[in-house]
């Protein structure tokens, strides 16, 4: 690029920046007289971090329907802002004896709040952000409305206004692009716009919410990939900032810090100090080539004795055998530095994940242990397993083709918002952990476990081998000690024992067998050599 474009570019950004709106929203801000509205209201609604968004940004990023002031620029997603309009002029009709620039007006009350809730700088002044709000709310409301209330006894209350919406809405792809959009982190709306405008069609606080509730609560049924699912409180519908949290404390279970963060730094750097201890297959290794010279040096022939005077004998016993037993193979994989483990603690949420996988045999491999699998009544928190009668017991997890970004955008959302242990990231982790073939997906659907709606097994064990691992270091105590206790009960079996020690020993040191086995067939060719010049009889003194 040219000094000249350079410029030009710089330019062009700069122009974007518009310095009097930025002035005039912040002393808006720091002025505002509902000072203590503004202390209730926290961020929620973030980017999504940059190690999750690098792996499917597709999943994150709104392919249709832009909702809120994050995606609003981009041209290619203002085709629907025909059905928003729409959608907006249905509102009007429906508000009583109220006018929809009289919403917006509210709305422009609450614009401190509103901003309030984005992690993010809006470049947007009071009314364009007042009008989006109004307009993305009426959308929202009305495809939740129509989406949820299909059941025919409930379709008596939708509005006549809407058969063309309703129809759209039915047609299968397009509704559910729609429903992936609007579970997005990046795409949310705060909740409390939905219901100032609900409060304007009905008058009344607590209808509003009723409705508002009902809404959620079906559309919420329809998204979560649970059956089970918490029952919360219609009072308490005004707490939730917006669908995806409502959506995530209907199905992650409060669970209370108990465990801290260092305490996962402590295990980390407990396991490299074991693993810095000199690896069993090098000193198997030194040993076994030492028993060896002592055997061949009492050996009662000249030549044992000469080579036993050599120095280069005790300097090759002298060698970093580790070094040697490494790149031969024998030796352990260097283990992950605890320092480094510590500084990912420390670092930005937007670093690359640095949390190995979850260490747990897939199904398959437990399968064939004698472990059975088996579905529990209730939500994650029923993750439990039964050393008496070997039973994992897991929820049952229903995958279509909105799963994929559902689970994404709640593991997104936790990370990004959740203070405490990241319950839901746990229990993706340990999914990825159990599967990792489609013969670990056909046996978890068979038990009942996994209820499939996509093309293929294949396709399941792509959905929780693509999920992202966490990016920040969490325990979670109820699904920590099931993981242990499949652990422990795994690694005791004889079996499993046996073919461990296969591996170490026997497996792993061919290279160390072929090795000597080659250094063998070098002396006997180099003995033969040497008998058929000399006398081997009377040069070793071999008496009869």
């Amino acid at each position: 690029m040219s000094p000249l474009q350079s410029n030009l570019s710089c330019c062009s950004t700069f122009r974007l920046f518009d310095e009097l709106q930025w002035v005039t929203n912040t002393r808006r801000t720091i002025e505002a007289d509902h000072l203590e509205d503004e202390g209730e209201t926290s961020i929620s609604i973030f980017n999504v971090p940059k190690a999750l968004m690098s792996t499917d940004p597709d999943s994150y990023a709104p392919q249709q329907l832009s909702l809120g002031p994050y995606h609003f620029s981009r041209l290619e997603l203002h085709d629907m802002d025909t059905y928003k309009f729409s959608a907006a002029k249905r509102s009007q009709d429906l508000l009583q004896s109220l006018k929809f620039q009289d919403l917006v007006e509210q709305l422009m009350k609450l614009e401190s709040k509103i901003r309030a809730c984005y992690n993010k700088y809006l470049n947007l002044n009071s009314e364009t952000l007042a009008w989006m709000m109004a307009i993305d709310a009426s959308f929202l409301l009305e495809f939740l409305q129509v989406y949820a209330l299909r059941d025919p006894k409930m379709l008596s209350e939708v509005s006549s206004g809407m058969p063309h919406f309703l129809e759209y809405s039915y047609r299968k792809s397009s509704c559910n692009a729609i429903l992936r959009d609007i579970v997005m982190l990046e795409n949310q709306i705060p909740l409390f716009t939905l219901r100032k405008v609900l409060e304007f069609r009905f008058l009344s606080l607590e209808s509003a919410d009723d409705m508002l509730y009902s809404m959620l609560m079906r559309s919420c049924k329809e998204l979560s990939p649970f059956k089970t699912m918490v029952r919360l409180p219609v009072a308490r519908v005004s707490e939730h900032a917006h669908l995806l949290d409502f959506l995530y404390h209907i199905i992650v279970p409060k669970v209370e810090e108990s465990v801290k963060i260092p305490e996962e730094v402590k295990d980390h750097t407990k396991a490299t100090q074991e693993n810095e201890e000199p690896s069993v297959g090098s000193t198997y290794m030194k040993q076994l080539l030492i028993e060896i010279w002592n055997l061949f040096s009492n050996l009662n022939i000249d030549p044992a004795r000469f080579l036993n005077k050599l120095p280069p004998v005790a300097v090759i016993l002298k060698l970093p055998w580790s070094i040697f037993s490494n790149v031969l193979g024998f030796g352990s994989a260097k283990q992950p530095d605890a320092i480094s483990e510590s500084q990912s603690v420390c670092s930005s949420i937007d670093q690359p994940p640095l949390v190995e996988e979850i260490t747990i045999p897939s199904v398959t491999q437990l399968s064939k242990c004698g472990v059975r699998f088996v579905p529990s009544k209730g939500s994650i928190s029923t993750i439990n397993f039964d050393k008496k009668t070997c039973t994992f017991y897991l929820p049952t997890v229903s995958l279509d083709v909105n799963s994929d970004v559902v689970l994404r955008n709640l593991v997104a959302y936790e990370a990004s918002n959740a203070s405490g242990p990241m319950v839901f990231t746990r229990y993706t982790e340990l999914m990825n952990g159990i599967i990792d073939t489609e013969e670990d997906a056909k046996i978890l659907r068979e038990r009942g476990i996994i209820l499939n709606h996509l093309k293929n097994d294949e396709e399941v064990a792509n959905v929780w081998n693509g999920m992202s691992r966490s990016i920040r270091l969490t325990k979670v105590p109820f699904l920590d000690k099931a993981i242990e206790d499949v652990n422990k009960y795994h690694d005791g079996l004889f079996k499993v024992k046996v073919e461990k020690f296969m591996k170490q020993y026997v497996f792993s040191s061919w290279k160390l067998l072929i090795l000597l086995a080659s250094i063998l067939f070098l002396l006997l060719a180099f003995l033969q050599a040497l008998c058929s010049v000399y006398d081997c009889v009377r040069l070793f003194h071999i008496h009869y």
